[in-house]
């Protein structure tokens, strides 16, 4: 059986490639459904202009597929709410040393 925990673990390896903080920390990731064996992520990018607009839907759904069990993996790109700062994890806001902003 797939677990949440370990689609999280999965996109938390996968990294934008101009910021130095996982997906998920960057507060990309706004959904992750599990229905059996089938992964349905929703997710955005820091702009609608982001050079890896292609490659880290591809890349998140690659690294999801290696998950033990998972036979479907689903990346949805969306637009709203729009990515802001905010979103970021208090641990991705320490390594970009943002951790008093909010």
């Amino acid at each position: 059986m797939v677990t949440r925990e370990e689609v999280i673990q999965a996109i938390k390896q996968v990294y934008d490639p101009e910021i130095p903080v996982n997906v998920y920390d960057l507060g990309l990731i706004y959904e992750v459904n599990l229905e059996g064996d089938s992964v349905h992520i929703r997710m955005t990018l820091t702009s609608m202009g982001c050079p890896s607009a292609q490659q880290i839907p591809e890349l998140i759904r690659a690294r999801v597929a290696t998950v033990p069990h998972v036979k479907d993996v689903q990346v949805e790109v969306v637009w709203q709410p729009t990515w802001n700062p905010s979103m970021i994890s208090p641990e991705g806001k320490k390594i970009l040393r943002l951790e008093n902003e909010s």
